[in-house]
C-alpha cells in the first residue's frame, strides 16, 4: 500500500519513514505523485488544518493520505505563534529571528513553550482519523544545532541540556510532538493495513 505524506519537505518524509519503519507501506510525497497545488490552511486549529490537507490530497490522489499541522506555543506570547507558526514569517531563519526579538526582554523563567502536533489520516472515501502529540520545553536565547527544522534550534529541552536541533534525528523521533502523535497514528495504520 502507498501512503501519501502531504508534504514537499524531504526532512518531514524522512522523519515519518523513521517513525513508521517496519510498516508494510511505501511512503510517497506530494512531489513523488506530481501534486503541486497547495491547500490553504484556513482552519482555526491544528486539527482543522491537518484534516483540510489530508482530505483534499486524498481526494486528489486516490491514496490513503497523512497530513499534519503543528506549531509552537510560547506562554509569554499568550500561546503565539501557535496555529500560525508557519506563517509567522517567510522562512525558518526569519521566524526564529522574529521570535527571539519578541522575547528579547523576557526572563528565563517565563520562556516556557510547547510544540503541538495533530496528524490526520484520510481515506479517498472521506473517512478520517486524527491523533495529537505535544512536547514541552523552553525558548533559548540563540539558535543552536543543525538537526531538525523550523523552531528546533531555539527549542531547549533542559532534561537533555540541548535544543531539539542538537539532538540526533533518531532520538528526536522518539520524544518530539510529531513522534508522540505518530506513535498513536502508527496504531491506526497497523489496524488499517491488517484490514486491507
Amino acid at each position: 500500500m502507498r501512503l501519501l505524506i502531504a508534504t514537499t519537505n524531504p526532512g518531514k518524509v524522512r522523519e515519518y519513514a523513521d517513525l513508521f519503519a517496519g510498516l508494510h507501506c511505501v511512503l510517497v510525497s506530494l512531489t513523488d505523485v506530481g501534486i503541486s497545488n497547495d491547500v490553504a490552511e484556513t482552519g482555526a486549529t491544528y486539527e482543522e488544518n491537518a484534516l483540510l490537507k489530508a482530505r483534499e490530497y486524498a481526494a486528489h490522489s486516490g491514496l490513503l493520505t497523512l497530513a499534519d499541522d503543528s506549531g509552537l506555543e510560547v506562554a509569554a506570547l499568550d500561546g503565539r505563534p501557535g496555529v500560525y507558526s508557519a506563517r509567522y514569517a517567510p522562512d525558518s531563519p526569519t521566524r526564529i529571528h522574529k521570535l527571539l526579538s519578541e522575547l528579547k526582554t523576557v526572563p528565563d523563567d517565563r520562556r516556557r513553550a510547547q510544540f503541538q502536533c495533530v496528524i490526520a489520516l484520510a481515506w479517498p472515501d472521506g473517512r478520517t482519523e486524527t491523533t495529537q502529540g505535544s512536547c514541552e520545553g523552553w525558548i533559548a536565547h540563540e539558535p543552536r544545532g543543525t538537526h531538525g527544522f523550523g523552531f528546533d534550534p531555539v527549542f531547549y529541552l533542559p532534561e537533555y541540556n540541548a535544543t531539539m536541533a542538537e539532538l540526533p534525528e533518531s532520538f528526536k523521533n522518539t520524544i518530539s510532538h510529531r513522534a508522540h502523535a505518530a506513535h498513536k497514528m502508527r496504531l491506526v495504520l497497523e489496524r488499517t493495513l491488517s484490514e486491507s
